[in-house]
C-alpha cells in the first residue's frame, strides 16, 4: 500500500481535467475491443465525437495510447498500463455508485468478507442469511480465494475479514477458531479401494490423483503428506472448484480428497463412494481473521460466525 508515501517529484503534470470516467472507460474498451467503433457503441457516443475524447487524453498524457492502423487499434505500453489503473478505477466508481444506491435503501455498512471454498460450500450461506436478517443496515459481499490468497487479502487491507484453513502466515492479524473439518475420499463404487473403514493417504498413492490449483490449502497438506511418506503423489489434473473435482472423478479420471461436508452432496449426486482419511491432517481447523484495527461492525460479524455465538444462541432458543 502506498498510504502516506510522499509524491513523486518526477512525475510530470497531467490535465486532470481531461481524465474524465467516458474518456476513460472509452480508452479502456478501445483496449479490449481493439476497434474504435465498437468502443464508441458501448460507450454511447458517436465516432467523431469519441475520436475526439481519445486524442484529446493522448494529448494530456503527452503519449500515443494506441497505434492506428487498417485492422483498428493496437495499445502501445502505455495503453495497456492505461487499461490496467483505469479498469480499476472504473471499478472503484462502480463500487461508488453501489453504495450510494444501497445507502438509499437503507445500508449504512459495506463489509468485504473473503474465503476459502470449504468454508463457503460448508458453513457460511446459513450464517450469512441469518446475519442479513439481523443486520439489514450492513451488506456483506464475500469473494471466495484460496486460503493464502484470503489471508494476503485480509492483511493487505483488500478485505475487511477472512475464512480460511489453518496453515498461512497469519503474524500480524487477529485470528480465532471458526469451524473444523474432515477429508473424505471420494472415488467411484467400483474402485479397489472403495471401503467404508478409514483409510491412510499413503495406501492410495499408487492411484492418479485429481485436486485442486495452486494456493489451495487442500493441495499443500496432500503435497506434504506424499512427502512425509517418501512417495511420489500422480496428480492428473488439477481444477479450481469441488464440483468440477466431482466431475472428474465420475469420469473415471483418478480419485480426491475434499472435506466431507462438500463431499457428501457431490457424491450422492454424482453416484460416488466416500471413504474417511485417517491420517491426523484429514481433520482440519477453520479460522477466521481480520486486522487489530477493524472497527466495531467488523468485529460484530468476526464475532456472530463465532461458533460461540451460535451456540448462545442454541441455549437461548431451546429456553424460549
Amino acid at each position: 500500500m502506498r498510504i502516506g508515501k510522499m509524491p513523486r517529484p518526477d512525475l510530470p503534470h497531467y490535465n486532470l481535467a481531461r481524465f474524465d470516467f467516458v474518456s476513460i472507460r472509452l480508452a479502456v474498451a478501445c483496449v479490449r475491443t481493439g476497434n474504435l467503433t465498437e468502443a464508441a457503441r458501448e460507450c454511447h457516443l458517436v465516432l467523431p465525437a469519441a475520436s475526439r475524447r481519445l486524442r484529446d487524453l493522448e494529448r494530456a498524457l503527452g503519449a500515443q495510447l494506441f497505434e492506428r492502423h487498417s485492422r483498428g487499434l493496437t495499445p502501445t505500453a502505455l495503453g495497456r498500463a492505461f487499461m490496467k489503473r483505469g479498469m480499476a478505477v472504473l471499478q472503484e466508481l462502480d463500487n461508488l455508485l453501489i453504495e450510494l444506491a444501497d445507502a438509499r435503501q437503507g445500508v449504512v455498512r459495506h463489509v468485504h468478507l473473503c474465503a476459502g471454498t470449504a468454508a463457503i460450500t460448508q458453513f457460511l450461506p446459513p450464517l450469512l442469511a441469518e446475519y442479513a436478517v439481523l443486520h439489514p443496515e450492513v451488506q456483506v459481499e464475500l469473494e471466495e480465494q484460496v486460503s493464502q490468497q484470503v489471508v494476503a487479502n485480509v492483511r493487505e487491507g483488500r478485505a475487511d475479514l477472512g475464512v480460511f484453513v489453518a496453515g498461512p502466515d497469519v503474524r500480524g492479524l487477529e485470528v480465532r477458531d471458526f469451524r473444523k473439518d474432515e477429508l473424505v475420499l471420494i472415488l467411484p463404487p467400483d474402485h479397489r479401494l472403495a471401503g467404508r473403514s478409514p483409510i491412510a493417504f499413503a495406501d492410495t498413492l499408487d492411484e492418479h490423483w485429481i485436486s485442486l490449483n495452486a494456493g489451495a490449502a487442500l493441495l499443500q497438506a496432500q503435497q506434504q503428506a506424499a512427502m512425509a511418506a517418501g512417495r511420489s503423489w500422480k496428480v492428473r489434473m488439477q481444477v479450481r472448484s469441488f464440483d468440477a473435482v466431482g466431475h472428474m472423478v465420475a469420469s473415471g479420471l483418478g480419485i480426491a480428497a475434499l472435506p466431507k461436508g462438500a463431499a457428501l452432496p457431490i457424491a450422492r449426486a454424482m453416484r460416488l463412494h466416500c471413504r474417511p482419511l485417517s491420517d491426523a491432517w484429514a481433520t482440519r481447523q477453520l479460522q477466521v481473521a481480520i486486522r487489530p484495527d477493524a472497527d466495531a461492525t467488523v468485529v460484530g460479524l468476526r464475532n456472530f460466525l463465532l461458533p460461540t455465538s451460535q451456540s448462545a444462541k442454541s441455549v437461548r432458543a431451546r429456553f424460549k
